[in-house]
């Protein structure tokens, strides 16, 4: 006699830990820095446990989940700006910088390029691009139209093609996918 599988959908709690990964991603994104980016996870993560209720089982929970991550990013945002920054320097001496690798376009370069789009536009190309959402999904999760997150993405593509002075006949030499599917249209992007 085989046993029945469980049905994946019988505790939605089970299925929070496969989108850790992505979630992690997705607030390093948004925050630039690994400590930040754990604890915008783990705060993300602790709203979504309690209010698992109010999940619809059955709907898409990475979208639940990257929703309350943004949200949860945001509201941070807004109460940063109340708060006094780090005056003595102290927070900027842990920082450290990613080695750059091979190729025409060196990560030190593209994180630069990276974070002089607006908020909108970053967001839109880490959903879109590095984490492989659909236009519909990307919108849902910021709380937008779908023309608007088309929009913001090919506006950030342009943007970091002017700063990156890309032209559309040189070949990219770059050794990420994600990166590249940040800047390319046409890329596909293997999920986290």
């Amino acid at each position: 006699m085989e046993k029945a599988e469980p049905q994946r959908d019988a505790n939605p709690r089970e299925e929070i830990v496969e989108h850790l990964p992505a979630l992690r991603a997705f607030a390093l994104s948004l925050t630039r820095n690994g400590s930040a980016a754990d604890d915008l996870v783990q705060d993300a993560i602790v709203k979504a446990w309690r209010n698992i209720d109010s999940y619809q089982v059955g709907t898409n929970m990475r979208a639940w989940l990257f929703t309350i991550l943004r949200n949860t990013f945001y509201s941070d945002r807004r109460k940063a700006k109340r708060e006094v920054q780090d005056s003595d320097g102290a927070f900027a001496a842990t920082l450290s910088e990613k080695p750059s690798h091979d190729g025409r376009l060196a990560m030190a370069d593209f994180e630069r390029a990276f974070v002089q789009l607006n908020d909108e536009q970053r967001e839109a190309l880490i959903l879109v691009g590095a984490s492989g959402f659909s236009y519909e999904e990307a919108a849902e999760t910021c709380g937008v139209a779908v023309g608007t997150i088309k929009s913001r993405v090919n506006r950030g593509r342009q943007r970091l093609s002017e700063i990156l002075e890309l032209d559309g006949d040189g070949t990219m030499e770059l050794t990420d996918q994600e990166t590249l599917a940040v800047v390319n249209a046409g890329m596909t992007v293997q999920r986290f």
